[in-house]
């Protein structure tokens, strides 16, 4: 094995795993915290006191992941092909 298979392969690997664990990832916790509030769920007002409900999290503080959702996309799209 040359020296640039070895690091094709050993790219390829750590890619496959990479990919797996947030795969697993995705099924374990499909909900991550919303970077707009930081999983708050409220945001200050720009001026004078208070907070607002966070719109991008409709104030839950948690969002899909990006793989959660396209995998309940791809789930969609075969139910409703195979229906």
């Amino acid at each position: 094995m040359t020296p640039a298979q070895f690091i094709a392969s050993a790219v390829i690997v750590a890619t496959l795993i990479i990919t797996v664990r947030y795969a697993v990832e995705c099924y374990m916790r499909p909900f991550r915290r919303c970077h707009a509030c930081q999983g708050k769920g409220r945001k200050p007002n720009r001026f004078g006191r208070g907070s607002r409900d966070c719109r991008r999290c409709r104030a839950t503080g948690l969002r899909l992941r990006i793989g959660r959702h396209l995998w309940n996309h791809a789930r969609a799209l075969h139910r409703d092909a195979t229906r």
